[in-house]
């Protein structure tokens, strides 16, 4: 939100700086005068500033996939693209819709701003829809009092803070239309139940047992979402992940 912030700020300053050239100092330079440095900056960056501000905040923006909270779906080092306008086209920065696109579906992975800082974006899946039922025990998923079965698939393990492996299961899932891993530890997770407020939704990382999401801070509100996660297009250490899609 803070570059988005700092992008339309720079935007709007160098394009106000190109207008006011075009309409007045244009007309009142002599001619073979140069033009100030400000002005044939602001000149040069403002078409590549505004392609950027309007593709980064109407289209697709990228993110850096920080933490294993999604893992095996998504691993730390990923980086992302997030499709804007899956959920409305938004006014940057106040994330006002303008034009209304759709909601989130039963698990989509979304990008959105954390209820408690919103200067910080986090990433999960949506579990629950508003006026859902949601309950979560003994590492059993319950929408609206039906379990959501999980099948195990193989044993996994991965690096925590690069010092220790850290085993766990992957399970196959199926929330709405689409089928995905989770990872289950053996040890003890967040539990709870939960009833989704209007207007509201109910997030979980897919790596159930490592992941602060929903069960810990509550629900992500519709005017706090970003955009839907759809692709991969870099990982420096696992180059086999690019192209891969989210799901």
């Amino acid at each position: 939100m803070i570059f988005a912030l700092i992008l339309m700020t720079v935007t709007g300053f160098t394009g106000l700086i190109y207008l006011l050239d075009v309409l007045y100092f244009a007309k009142k330079r002599i001619k073979g005068q140069k033009e100030s440095i400000i002005i044939e900056y602001s000149k040069s960056f403002f078409p590549v500033l505004l392609a950027v501000f309007v593709i980064r905040s109407f289209i697709v923006e990228p993110f850096k996939i920080p933490s294993g909270s999604m893992m095996p779906t998504l691993v730390a080092g990923d980086f992302i693209a997030v499709n804007k306008f899956s959920y409305g086209v938004r006014f940057p920065v106040i994330n006002t819709v303008l034009i209304p696109n759709g909601m989130p579906e039963r698990g989509d992975v979304v990008v959105f701003h954390y209820p408690r800082d919103t200067s910080i974006d986090y990433i999960k899946r949506v579990v629950g829809l508003p006026g859902d039922k949601i309950k979560y025990e003994n590492k059993k998923l319950f929408i609206n009092d039906k379990l959501v079965p999980h099948v195990f698939e193989k044993n996994y393990e991965y690096m925590m803070n690069d010092n220790y492996r850290v085993p766990a299961k992957e399970f196959s899932e199926t929330l709405g239309e689409v089928s995905h891993s989770i990872l289950i530890h053996n040890v003890e997770g967040e539990s709870g139940s939960f009833v989704v407020p209007e207007g509201n939704y109910f997030v979980m990382g897919d790596n159930r047992d490592n992941s602060s999401d929903s069960r810990v801070w509550g629900f992500v509100s519709e005017d706090l979402l970003v955009g839907k996660a759809f692709i991969i297009w870099l990982n420096l250490s696992e180059p086999s992940r690019i192209g891969d899609t989210i799901k």
